[in-house]
Order: C-alpha cells, then sequence, then structure tokens
C-alpha cells in the first residue's frame, strides 16, 4: 500500500496518468494501450491495456481492476500470456487517463460505461474478471451483457467491509482529501460509499446464468476471506459460486509470478462441452400394418 501511494504521489508530481509504467517495458506487439468510447451514453473517453493479436482468441480475459484503478500493475500478466489467450485491463473512469476527471460512485454507471469491452469476436467467449471493488461492477456488467460470456470470476472481492489496513488507509485519506493526488482521493470516495450499493450486486448475481468464482487470498487484510466467505454462503444464485482460497496471499494478487495468477484464472474457464449424441428418432411405421391390414381383408399379412 505504501508503495501504491509512492507511485500516486510520484507521478502526480510528474504530470504521468501511469502510475508504474511496466507497459513501457514491453512492445506494442505484446502489449498496447488503446481507448475507446464509454457506453451508456456517457461519451466518456476510457483507456485500457491490451494483448494484440493477429486473429482473435478463442478466449478474451476482460479485467476490472480495484479502486485505485490502475491497467499499468497488470502488464506483466498481459506479457506472460499464451498466444491463444487475449486480455483487456481497462482503467476505469476516474483513473489514470480515463475520464472524467471526478469520482464516478454509482457502480451501476461505471458497469453501462465499460460495457463495451464485452464485445467478442464470432466464435469468442469471453472470462469476466473483477478484481476488489471492481468486483461489484463486474457482477453488474455480467448481468446486463450476457451475450458471451463463458463465466465470472471475482478476485479478491472488495464488499464493503474493509480490514484493518484499508479502514486504517481509508480512514486518514479521508481527513486530508483536497491534499492528495486525484486518483488516491477518487479511490477514497469509491471504497466509502460502496456498501449501500452491494444490494445491486447481490441482485445481479441472482440472475447470472454463467459460473461464478472467488479467488481470495487467506491473509488479506485489506478485504477479510471472510466477508468474501459469507457472501458465498448467503447469496441467492442459480448455481453455487465455487470458492478459491489461495493460501498465504495477500489482496494484491498481481504482485506475485504472473504465472501463478494465470494458472488460477485457468482454473475458472469452463472446459468446452462435449457435442451430444441423440439416436435418432426412428419414423413411426404403424400407417404401414394399418393398410397392410386394410388390403388383405382386416388381417395383417404374416412373413
Amino acid at each position: 500500500m505504501l508503495a501504491l501511494g509512492w507511485a500516486c504521489f510520484e507521478s502526480a508530481a510528474n504530470g504521468r496518468t501511469e502510475h508504474v509504467p511496466t507497459s513501457l517495458d514491453y512492445p506494442d506487439s505484446v502489449v498496447r494501450r488503446f481507448s475507446f468510447t464509454a457506453g451508456g451514453g456517457l461519451g466518456w473517453r476510457i483507456s485500457a491495456l491490451e494483448t494484440p493479436r493477429e486473429r482473435p482468441a478463442a478466449l478474451k480475459i476482460v479485467v476490472i481492476p480495484g479502486a485505485p484503478s490502475w491497467s499499468e500493475y497488470w502488464a506483466p500478466l498481459l506479457a506472460a500470456l499464451p498466444p491463444d489467450r487475449q486480455m483487456v485491463v481497462v482503467d476505469r473512469p476516474g483513473f489514470a487517463a480515463s475520464e472524467p476527471a471526478t469520482c464516478v460512485p454509482d457502480i451501476r454507471m461505471q458497469a453501462a460505461a465499460l460495457a463495451p469491452l464485452l464485445h467478442a469476436a464470432p466464435g469468442q467467449k469471453i472470462l469476466l474478471v473483477g478484481q476488489s471493488y471492481g468486483a461489484a461492477i463486474a457482477t453488474v456488467m455480467a448481468e446486463q451483457n450476457p451475450k458471451s460470456l463463458s463465466a465470472v470470476v471475482l478476485l479478491s472481492s472488495y464488499l464493503g467491509q474493509p480490514g484493518p489496513t484499508a479502514r486504517w488507509l481509508v480512514g486518514l485519506g479521508s481527513r486530508v482529501l483536497a491534499l492528495i493526488p486525484r486518483d488516491l482521493r477518487n479511490a477514497i470516495l469509491e471504497v466509502s460509499g460502496q456498501a449501500a450499493q452491494l444490494c445491486h450486486m447481490r441482485a445481479a448475481l441472482k440472475r447470472l446464468h454463467v459460473p461464478v468464482y472467488m479467488i481470495h487470498g487467506d491473509a488479506d487484510d485489506f478485504a477479510p476471506i471472510e466477508i468474501a466467505e459469507r457472501l458465498v454462503k448467503e447469496a441467492r444464485t442459480r448455481s453455487p459460486i465455487r470458492f478459491l482460497r489461495v493460501p498465504g496471499a495477500n489482496h494484491f494478487l498481481t504482485d506475485g509470478p504472473a504465472e501463478v495468477l494465470l494458472e488460477w484464472l485457468e482454473r475458472c474457464i469452463p472446459a468446452p462441452r462435449a457435442p451430444g449424441f441423440k439416436l435418432p428418432v426412428l419414423p413411426n411405421f404403424g400407417w404401414l400394418k394399418r393398410a397392410g391390414a386394410t388390403l388383405n381383408g382386416g388381417h395383417v399379412a404374416q412373413a
């Protein structure tokens, strides 16, 4: 968390929007920044990182990060992705190079703005990943845009009740809002007002038709694992949420080796369904029997 805070102050002082510009370590053929127009008629320019592919991969992983929302922290993961996968990680509204400059506290508005990310090429499936504060937004997005979704992953979900680290940081930041850089200020405003909006997340969970996975580190002191486990028990869903506990992991699963988190995400990709085989329906030849009986004076000829 100290590194996050320092990165925000350092980049603000230098006039940069990228807080840890690791994407610059890779050529544009590996990790590329692009922008798109927000959905919902909002018209904002939204910035994101992607893995370019000559042809669309069979699976696209769309990541909605937490608060602060900085796609740069996912650059090593994008670079480590195999060729048969592609990934898009967005800077949510109010962060980094994405518009607007002010906080967008309504998770439904953010879901509408980010809906264009769920556009899929013909035959392509989407794995939607919501990280921390982004978990609630991703859930609403999935309910509103179910086409082409294969599964939803809620990664280190922040669910309105902070752990000791988050509680201390939010409390401190709330007292100095006017003095801290925009991205930290927007993050504190988002987190402080999320609890009242979780009803939208729970309502969306009830209507999802795709598998839902939760991945959570059991040493998370920012978003306690107990809160995530409680959601799994209490949420009314069409099928049980599948909970994956990561031993010894904290809130920032992107800090570890990229291959480790990619392996956890791979566990959430449903296996392709084998083509079903149905026995052919044989025609009903009863009419032939009746016709034969009529021609033989009411008696069916015996072979």
